[in-house]
Order: C-alpha cells, then structure tokens, then sequence
C-alpha cells in the first residue's frame, strides 16, 4: 500500500520538525499510542493498540529515524508486531518546506501487513491505513498549532492566564 499527502501546517519548519522528534508528540498524535519511549537518534519504542474490522491487536514496535537532513527532510521505517493477528511494517518518507503559512509537510508512505490481518483484503486495509495516517498528521497538526481560537487571541497581542490550551510546543517550553 502506498500513499502521498501534505499538510499545511500554521508553525515555523524548526517547530514541525522539533515536535516530529518528540515521543511525547508521538504520543499524543499516534491513533491507539498508549506509550513511546526513546528518541530521534536512537530511535522509538512504542505500543499500539488498533482494531482493524473484526481483528484486534495490541502492536509493539520500534521506528528508526534515517536520512535526516535538518529542518528539510527524514525517512521513517518502522515495524509493529501484534502476536496473533500478524504484523505491520514500512516507512515514510517526510519533507519539509516553507510556506506562506508556516511549514508544508509532505510525505510518501508504503506500508505492509501480514498475517490475519492480510488476509482482511487490500481494500479494508488501504482503507484503514489512509485513515490512520490522516488521523495522526491531523492530530500532529493540532498539537502543534494548538486550537484555533488560541491561535486568533495570541495574535492580536492577548494572553491567557490559564484557561486556554497552548500547542504542545508552547506548553513544552513555556512559551
């Protein structure tokens, strides 16, 4: 399975590319995440857990980040195993440009999949993968531009004193 997208996001190419190299935007972004550990040059460790049609599986996997060219471009490769109900592996390719509003995202992903839930057919899994990728490059996209209204009142100049949900890079670093 194969798919390209891209993605507007309102956020400096430093951010984007700071919170990409977050597990805990990893976290808070991957549909079904309920832990990332590790780091960008290490690499990641994470546990998913997905229902996919009638199957449900609880995935542990690993992504290595490659090929990074700061604030430009980085390469994904990951492997999830879900025991029973098979396994899921592939990659990303990610690029980022400037952009009148902020950062344009781009990404080529392939994916694979084996065992039981292969055997569900292309058309469901094609389907369920798009939708996860759309879900999490739209939850990435929240987390770091935060919600809109926040967005509207910083830039007239007003402030918050504690109601408001910041992004995640603004409640990261205070700002």
């Amino acid at each position: 399975m194969q798919m390209s997208d891209q993605r507007e996001i309102a956020a400096p190419v430093s951010e984007v590319w700071a919170a990409l190299l977050s597990a805990e935007t990893l976290l808070e972004c991957v549909p079904g995440a309920k832990e990332v550990t590790g780091n960008a040059e290490d690499g990641f460790e994470a546990t998913v857990v997905q229902k996919v049609g009638p199957v449900k599986a609880t995935f542990k996997g690993q992504v290595v980040l490659s090929n990074l060219v700061v604030g430009q471009s980085l390469t994904l490769t990951g492997e999830g195993k879900g025991g029973a109900a098979g396994f899921a592996k592939g990659g990303a390719n990610v690029t980022f440009a400037e952009s009148a509003g902020g950062t344009l995202l781009s990404y080529d992903v392939e994916a694979k999949v084996g065992g039981k839930l292969a055997q569900l057919g292309s058309r469901l899994i094609d389907g369920f993968a798009k939708k996860m990728a759309d879900q999490f490059f739209s939850n990435f996209q929240s987390a770091v531009e935060g919600p809109a209204e926040d967005t509207a009142t910083e830039a007239v100049g007003e402030t918050e004193d504690g109601g408001g949900k910041k992004g995640l890079l603004k409640r990261l670093t205070g700002g």
